[in-house]
């Protein structure tokens, strides 16, 4: 048995049984594929795969079990890799993140400045997407960091600790009639009017709409989108009110839209920072978690590297002081 054989398994796997995608993937040619697939079949006695002629149609139930033991495998061998790499001195290699377009945009750019300027033969890869896109790539081994708010049915098993916190803002152009008005925001007002928000914040289970529910009210979502420059968009031209990340609103740039406080109608928010349990955190991954979360106690993010149990984040975030991370705003910033 090779392991350049259950490399080519789980590129298979990994490409949707696609072989051609796979042999594309690893710059090799598909028949080579195959027939080393066959091999490492003969070699064990056992057949990895349902097959519809020369198409591959699923895993067999053997076959389940040696692509999760060869994904086993292939991570050690990479974890040798890595820690020979750290025990030669080499500070060098990739820091892989996933994240949301606002975290990517308005938090990270200064922290990962000041880490390249520690860690220079150190490359970033930041990866964009959704909750769920951000929970695939840190499954699928695109990313070895999530970022995000929330949605930890979709990160079970991992390690996770807080960054900061943050408040969310209804955002209008300056001529709006909430721009001219001196009574307090309220959600009643919020639901007669068309909202234009986050992806996927118009589910029934989202902070948003479950903030609106418990006043027996119900938003009209005009309008959803990853993106919050997306969203100031919309609402520059007209398509509804803005509720988005009040760290996305940047004083000079966006002074024709105006900032209305929404942490009385809406909760605050925690963004934490994950990786899987088997993630071997290399020197400069380590350098990394500290410049992100100064704040928290030096102990407790060894333990979460050292991969000893860690509190749940609920309760770390009641106990620590995170900072608060929320735009200067424009005109009405600070208003009750």
């Amino acid at each position: 048995m090779k392991l350049q054989q259950l490399r080519f398994l789980n590129a298979v796997v990994d490409h949707g049984l696609n072989i051609t995608a796979a042999a594309e993937h690893l710059y090799t040619s598909q028949p080579g594929i195959s027939k080393q697939i066959r091999l490492l079949e003969d070699e064990l006695g056992m057949t990895l795969f349902v097959r519809r002629g020369k198409r591959l149609d699923a895993l067999t139930p053997a076959g389940r079990e040696v692509v999760t033991r060869a994904g086993r495998v292939l991570r050690e061998v990479e974890s040798i890799k890595g820690l020979a790499d750290e025990l030669r001195g080499q500070d060098q290699g990739q820091l892989s993140l996933a994240t949301t377009q606002t975290q990517a945009r308005y938090v990270l750019p200064s922290i990962l400045s000041e880490f390249r300027q520690q860690h220079p033969a150190t490359t970033v890869a930041l990866h964009q997407g959704t909750s769920e896109q951000i929970a695939r790539m840190l499954n699928d081994r695109t990313a070895e960091f999530a970022m995000a708010t929330g949605a930890a049915k979709l990160f079970p098993g991992i390690v996770r600790l807080p960054v900061h916190r943050w408040n969310r803002v209804v955002v209008v152009p300056r001529t709006h009639p909430l721009a001219e008005s001196d009574q307090a925001l309220s959600l009643e007002t919020l639901a007669r009017l068309p909202l234009v928000t986050y992806l996927f914040s118009d589910r029934p289970d989202s902070s948003l709409m479950s903030a609106f529910a418990t006043r027996g009210l119900t938003p009209s979502i005009a309008f959803t989108a990853r993106d919050s420059d997306v969203i100031k968009a919309c609402v520059r031209n007209g398509l509804g009110v803005g509720i988005l990340a009040g760290m996305a609103l940047e004083p000079g740039h966006d002074d024709d839209l105006i900032a209305l406080p929404a942490q009385h109608l809406l909760p605050t928010l925690t963004t934490w920072i994950g990786w899987r349990q088997d993630q071997l955190l290399r020197s400069y991954h380590e350098a990394f978690l500290r410049l992100l979360m100064p704040d928290l106690p030096a102990a407790l993010i060894d333990d979460a590297i050292r991969g000893r149990p860690v509190p749940e984040l609920d309760e770390l975030t009641q106990e620590h002081s995170l900072p608060l991370r929320n735009g200067q705003g424009n005109g009405h910033e600070g208003r009750a």
